[in-house]
């Protein structure tokens, strides 16, 4: 009787491991890092997945780091770059690099941001980073080598000028970007209303102002973050001020022109909003904006001709504070840092409609910034 036993559990075993192996397909994950604010119960960079049906594991702190607040990685992925956002507005701020080491990250070196409260980090495609210093009102300019260690500074881009508003009474550089293809640079600064726009001297190592030096938004808009259309022309820039985004447009000559600007909150709302983070798909359909305050993510189609938006709807993101968000690489979610709520959420996206519907949601200690791995 327990010869006869054995086969069977023996078949047994190999029918459960072979309907166990069928299922792993299912569960393929994506990792993310989570820059953070370290005033409450944060330490630092912490890192998480997410699985292909969309749900959230949290792996764990990756490193203490004092308010890294937004990350973005090397070239070759084996480094993590982070500003630490030093909360002393006297304070010049830092980057900081680290290494990959499995699910932690070991620190490499740190260097001056070249200004206070570093909220911004961008990189080219030859490693050159620049942090975008809100109380310093600049722009640093920074290298990392291939051995991940990060140079001195090498310039600072000093932004003057104000605005019409309390918050634009000086220079606020809140972000910058790199078009990609080139060496063209644009920083964005709530303060003085304007985009600033510059070319990366390699040899010089140097940012050198642009024929077209600036340009103003909408009074009172408060530029914050834009994101660049794949075709290169058409520029989105979110104000966070008034709550609204502004087509840029690049004519023939190069400049940069401004077009129609689109409210990001439902007509009927009309209490207090503070825009925060936009992207775009990759195909260019769509652009995602997050608002704080109406707490929800605004979903736009992008015509296709002249490249202006239609509002197709805002989805509620569960939280408060929708700090920053960001579409998985194969498009197929978007994930939400709620900073006051301490969640992030997760919801599918429709690649037809751009629609979104949620997932899943997982804790995490004032998120501020969220990299896909």
């Amino acid at each position: 009787m327990k010869l006869l036993l054995y086969p069977c559990l023996i078949l047994i075993l190999i029918a459960c491991q072979t309907k166990k192996d069928q299922k792993v397909p299912e569960m393929i994950t994506t990792s993310f890092y989570v820059g953070t604010y370290t005033d409450g119960t944060s330490q630092g960079i912490y890192k998480y997945a997410l699985k292909k049906n969309g749900e959230l594991v949290n792996i764990g702190l990756a490193v203490i780091s004092e308010n890294p607040s937004f990350l973005a990685f090397s070239n070759d992925k084996k480094y993590v770059i982070a500003v630490n956002e030093i909360s002393n507005k006297d304070t010049v701020g830092t980057v900081s690099s680290f290494l990959i080491k499995g699910d932690s990250l070991q620190l490499v070196n740190t260097a001056s941001s070249g200004g206070a409260h570093p909220c911004h980090i961008s990189i080219n495609n030859q490693n050159f980073i620049t942090t975008a210093n809100y109380t310093g009102g600049n722009v640093g300019l920074l290298h990392l080598n291939t051995k991940g260690v990060l140079s001195d500074l090498l310039d600072v881009q000093q932004h003057t000028g104000k605005g019409t508003t309390e918050r634009q009474e000086a220079p606020h550089a809140h972000s910058s970007w790199f078009v990609p293809g080139s060496n063209e640079l644009i920083a964005v600064d709530l303060g003085t209303n304007e985009l600033w726009f510059s070319e990366l001297d390699v040899s010089e190592k140097k940012l050198q102002t642009s024929s077209q030096k600036k340009l103003k938004m909408n009074d009172g808009a408060g530029p914050r973050h834009l994101v660049i259309h794949p075709n290169n022309k058409w520029v989105y820039v979110l104000n966070e001020l008034n709550g609204t985004i502004t087509l840029v447009q690049k004519n023939e000559e190069g400049i940069y022109e401004k077009g129609v600007t689109i409210s990001t909150l439902p007509e009927e709302y009309t209490a207090y909003n503070s825009s925060a983070d936009i992207h775009i798909s990759s195909d260019g359909n769509f652009v995602y904006a997050s608002n704080r305050g109406h707490n929800s993510i605004a979903i736009f189609k992008t015509n296709p001709t002249n490249g202006e938006l239609t509002i197709i709807g805002h989805e509620p993101t569960r939280g408060d504070a929708p700090r920053n968000f960001s579409l998985s690489p194969d498009q197929q979610h978007v994930l939400v840092a709620n900073q006051n709520s301490n969640n992030i959420i997760s919801f599918t996206r429709n690649s037809e409609t751009g629609l979104l519907t949620f997932v899943d949601e997982i804790e995490a200690p004032k998120p501020v910034c969220i990299l896909f791995q």
